[in-house]
């Protein structure tokens, strides 16, 4: 029995691993594929993936990965350094790839960052970068679909490869764009470096990231990083969010109390859970190994300047005049830099760094957008000013003699 079907007569739904194998292909015949993904992540330690959608010339299919699940002949067309990948917002897309075969795609293009180097807005949703580079609407229903259940419907599969549909035209007329403005470089660099952050996020082990650890000292930190890790572990063994295991004010309540009796522990309110039972010796030992780590080896020990409280003010200065700056080269203030970006390169430059690592505004593309304007600003050799209340940019900039302003790449 066939238990491929066709949603429309150009739209090919792929169940099963010969048809996949099928597809693969003719896919390798293309120079450039555009591809998109469904997922469900509420319930589960990484994101459960439904759904892949993909779209490269006349192709346009959508592979059940629920029920074809041998997908890496498809994930390693991305690793072919022959073919371009093109993308929306593929931060999930990458880690799906990353997961499955622990390679990245040769060539991405992500079609939401391209659209902020020649555009104001960022980050864009897919929709708005449709409707403002091509001109066409998009379907809006679906919204809210579970994509786990079987069978999709019609609508559901066409809201699904609406999300690919346009991704070959977005490339196109988006890469013209950058190579018009001299921004290709820029794009490659920025696509380089994105790259390395999503790659990292799926590896680095972010303890740092529970809520409510400010204020604890060493000893209790080192205590949360061993129960960050115990939860994480045993989060991923039971194939579940590790917030499930051990909420995080229950993980920072028990580095502060420093306890490692079992009865203690579960006498702490919200420890009542009758499946923490079985896990309270757990939860001691990784207690007992943060209180046992040598004092040279717990982390938050670095003692830095505390930076000035000008630096707020100084960062919104600074943030609003590249914020001109930006809008006048068609570039997204946001995917240049924020207040923070701002607010860190100040830092850096008055010595009170968290580290050695340059900022960002100071290193690519982004400082030759901003360097300059940057420097003058702190050196006062430019000043911002109010021009025209009327004008969507009100604001100028004006330079002393000799220092002019910087010009875009494509001049």
């Amino acid at each position: 029995m066939n238990r491929s079907h066709q949603v429309t007569s150009e739209h090919e739904f792929i169940t099963t691993e010969s048809q996949l194998a099928s597809l693969v292909e003719r896919l390798e015949q293309h120079d450039s594929l555009g591809f998109d993904t469904e997922f469900v992540s509420e319930h589960t330690y990484r994101s459960h993936l439904c759904l892949i959608q993909v779209a490269a010339g006349d192709e346009l299919a959508v592979i059940d990965t629920l029920k074809v699940q041998e997908l890496d002949p498809f994930w390693r067309l991305m690793t072919d350094p022959r073919r371009t990948t093109v993308v929306h917002a593929g931060r999930e897309e990458m880690g799906f790839i990353l997961h499955a075969i622990g390679e990245r795609p040769a060539h991405l293009f992500d079609v939401q960052v391209a659209a902020g180097l020649v555009d104001h807005d960022y980050p864009a949703g897919y929709a708005s970068i449709v409707r403002r580079v091509l001109g066409q609407p998009t379907n809006k229903g679906e919204t809210r679909t579970d994509w786990r259940k079987r069978p999709l419907t019609p609508a559901q599969i066409e809201y699904a490869l609406d999300d690919v549909r346009h991704l070959d035209a977005l490339w196109k007329t988006l890469e013209a764009r950058l190579e018009e403005r001299g921004r290709t470089a820029w794009m490659q660099e920025e696509m380089l470096s994105w790259m390395d952050g999503v790659s990292a996020s799926f590896t680095r082990k972010r303890w740092r990231r529970v809520s409510g650890l400010n204020g604890l000292n060493r000893r209790e930190l080192a205590i949360a990083r061993e129960l960050w890790h115990w939860r994480d572990s045993l989060a991923e063994s039971r194939d579940m969010p590790p917030k499930r295991v051990l909420r995080d004010d229950l993980l920072v309540e028990l580095s502060k109390r420093k306890n490692t009796d079992p009865q203690q522990i579960s006498a702490v309110r919200g420890m009542q859970r009758s499946d923490f039972r079985h896990i309270l010796p757990q939860i001691a030992d990784a207690i007992e190994r943060g209180l046992a780590l040598p004092e040279d080896e717990l982390p938050g020990g670095e003692r830095h300047k505390a930076p000035p409280p000008q630096l707020n003010v100084l960062g919104q200065f600074l943030a609003t005049a590249v914020g001109g700056l930006c809008r006048q080269l068609e570039i997204a203030p946001s995917l240049v830099g924020t207040a923070s970006d701002m607010r860190e390169l100040l830092a850096y430059k008055l010595g009170h760094g968290k580290d050695d690592t340059p900022p960002a505004l100071t290193c690519g593309w982004r400082a030759e957008v901003v360097g300059d304007l940057i420097d003058d600003l702190l050196a006062g050799q430019a000043s911002l000013r109010i021009s025209d209340l009327t004008s969507r940019d009100p604001l100028v900039i004006d330079r002393t003699e000799n220092h002019s302003p910087p010009e875009d790449a494509s001049n």
